[in-house]
């Protein structure tokens, strides 16, 4: 066997290794399909978080889905949904407490009370009821990241909104990713196909008269179409819109070297940005072996050069979260689950106060925080990066094996036999433990 081979192989051995651990240590239930299909019920001390959904999503064709992981037309396709969180004694803040089967209680679940598709006339006209009773009628709208299904970016989003406390109007902007392991390029290249709706729906929110200001929350891979979307937003108009006020970028899995040319485009007159980083990210630490980038721009050290001085001289604000321990074990989602954070960054939106300096107010307060607290390359992304996932994501188990076959027949013959124990593991991984 060549050199090459041999790496490849080893390559694959290690990748075959973290997946069997995955299945190890994941419990063996996953969680449902159709959580969307709305109960008939609610639950006395029960909280909602009513949203407006835009997507370049195709239809799905299973009740309580609603939305698939496919890509759906140029223009964006909306819904109107309504989340019901359970009673706070029932939950912690920052966790979504996905249904075991179906219905979901809404007493101890995340539940959909509504789920209904709309048109965009329609949609306009849940919008402008909603921003006239909002506080200084401001906008929020949530870009997701990488393998979340519809209904994972429905909950996580009711999750944020509700556990800030913001008063603002909900708005989600879903792009298609298949939840999967194995749709890390597929999820890439969807990102790049939904910048120009991205666009087009900050663009008419920001011309709309009755909104007052935008906020814009990315996580991870969905940094990069809204980076891509308010890049050209600005060479299209020579500015990004006015109303848009604060860019707040979690995790971003971007290369810090395209980040920058990106942001050269913006022009003088730009939001804030906040940027959140954290160097003990895992997600961002494999992305950036996969893409053999010199840094992921969310793991980033802000207090090491040349980063310190080009942030400064940007006016970006860093809140390096680093220190901070949260419940997930890829550290990869720390802005929604630490309870500090998010209620943070909602008191500083529903105050007007802008997040403009690490060192004073919102930053202060979370460096308090942080400081006390103790074809085959898109697939081979995909598994590497997510496969940890199956850890913590029991939905993300749903279909592994299949996509595990499938991957294992494109390894090419040099490395055939690893391929085989690629295949293998999810079998023997997932029998019962003793």
């Amino acid at each position: 066997m060549s050199d090459v081979s041999a790496s490849a192989a080893r390559r694959f051995q290690r990748i075959a290794v973290s997946i069997a651990m995955a299945f190890a240590l994941a419990a063996c239930a996953g969680t449902p399909k159709g959580v969307l299909l709305p109960v008939a019920h609610g639950a006395p001390g029960t909280a909602q978080v009513d949203m407006l959904v835009a997507t370049t999503r195709d239809k799905a064709l299973s009740p309580g889905e609603m939305f698939s992981g496919e890509r759906g037309g140029a223009k964006a396709s909306f819904a109107n949904i309504t989340v019901s969180i359970p009673p706070t004694h029932a939950r912690q803040i920052g966790e979504v407490q996905w249904p075991r089967s179906l219905p979901g209680n809404p007493a101890t679940d995340f539940v959909a009370l509504k789920a209904d598709p709309l048109d965009q006339a329609a949609a306009l006209k849940w919008f402008n009821r909603s921003v006239v009773r909002t506080p200084q009628r401001r906008v929020l709208v949530f870009i997701h990241g990488f393998n979340n299904r519809f209904e994972d970016a429905v909950f996580r989003f009711a999750q944020i909104v509700h556990d800030s406390g913001t008063p603002i109007v909900p708005i989600l902007f879903t792009w298609p990713s298949r939840g999967s392991l194995f749709a890390y390029g597929y999820d890439r290249e969807s990102a790049n196909y939904s910048r120009d709706s991205l666009e087009s729906l900050l663009t008419s929110l920001a011309r709309d008269p009755a909104v007052g200001e935008i906020s814009i929350l990315a996580h991870s891979m969905g940094n990069w179409v809204t980076i891509e979307a308010l890049r050209q937003m600005a060479i299209r108009n020579k500015q990004i819109a006015p109303k848009i006020k604060n860019v707040m970028l979690a995790a971003p899995d971007v290369d810090v070297d395209v980040f920058r040319a990106q942001f050269s485009q913006f022009g003088p007159n730009r939001p804030n940005f906040t940027l959140f980083v954290s160097q003990d990210d895992r997600a961002l630490a494999v992305s950036r072996r996969v893409w053999g980038s010199t840094s992921r721009l969310g793991a980033i050290d802000p207090e090491q050069e040349p980063y310190r001085s080009q942030l400064a001289q940007e006016k970006i604000t860093v809140l390096d979260l680093t220190k901070l321990s949260t419940g997930d074990r890829l550290n990869h989602a720390k802005f929604a689950e630490s309870p500090d954070v998010v209620q943070l960054i909602g008191q500083r939106l529903a105050n007007q106060d802008t997040i403009t300096d690490s060192r004073v107010g919102l930053g202060e307060r979370i460096v308090q925080v942080t400081t006390g607290a103790a074809a085959t390359v898109g697939n081979a992304a995909g598994l590497i990066i997510t496969a940890p996932v199956a850890v913590v994501d029991p939905r993300t188990r749903n279909n592994f094996g299949g996509q595990m076959e499938e991957f294992g027949n494109h390894i090419s013959n040099s490395a055939a036999a690893t391929g085989d124990l690629v295949v293998r593991a999810p079998a023997d991984a997932a029998r019962p433990a003793p």
